[in-house]
């Protein structure tokens, strides 16, 4: 398991969410409702509340995330929902996927990369979702003031322009930057983007 300063800060954040049963979906996730379809990875899932709303749909979920606690929860709730959920715990820095997938969700990991690792992740994801099928980003981007759950070693604030051009070809089905408040008086200045893949 990744023991990084994000990891610790988030998996301080699910143990709490556990405690408190806090499961709703973010804005983002909710966004990302509307075009899970057929075999879905959440890539960075958290607790997982994405992903147990795809298979409830029916879909079939594959889950990673770098947070024990995180995996551990979701795992109990696939298995008390006889859901077609696997969850596993993986380093994302450097996770080579081997299969494609007709949706792929990745919201709020990429920036907790440093770039390198997070533009051959962005790669990696890119070329596992199947032509037709859909990547749904979440990244934050320059102009996030609220950098406390960094690890100051590595994270990155993505250019606001980057991801249209990194998805150049595919078809734009959503685009939206968000800003929101964040402790003394800071900013997490998102952008959520959700392209299909064209067909050859």
């Amino acid at each position: 398991m990744d023991s990084n300063s994000s990891v610790r800060f988030f998996d301080a954040q699910f143990q709490r969410q556990v405690r408190e049963a806090e499961f709703r979906l973010n804005p983002f996730e909710q966004a990302a409702l509307p075009y899970l379809r057929g075999r879905v990875l959440d890539y960075g899932c958290g607790l997982g509340n994405l992903a147990v709303a795809a298979a409830q749909r029916g879909c079939s979920v594959l889950a990673l995330d770098a947070s024990r606690t995180a995996i551990e929860h979701l795992r109990r709730v696939a298995e008390k929902g006889s859901l077609s959920l696997v969850a596993e715990e993986a380093d994302l820095r450097t996770y080579e996927l081997h299969e494609e997938f007709d949706t792929i969700v990745c919201i709020g990991l990429l920036m907790f990369l440093d770039c390198p690792a997070a533009f051959r992740q962005l790669r990696d994801i890119q070329s596992h979702v199947r032509p037709g099928g859909v990547a749904i980003i979440n990244v934050l981007v320059e102009g996030t003031t609220y950098l406390d759950m960094f690890d100051p070693k590595g994270y990155c604030l993505f250019p606001r322009d980057e991801m249209h051009k990194r998805f150049l070809g595919w078809e734009l089905l959503h685009s939206e930057y968000q800003d929101f408040p964040a402790p003394k008086e800071q900013v997490k200045s998102f952008l959520t983007l959700v392209a299909k893949r064209p067909q050859p």
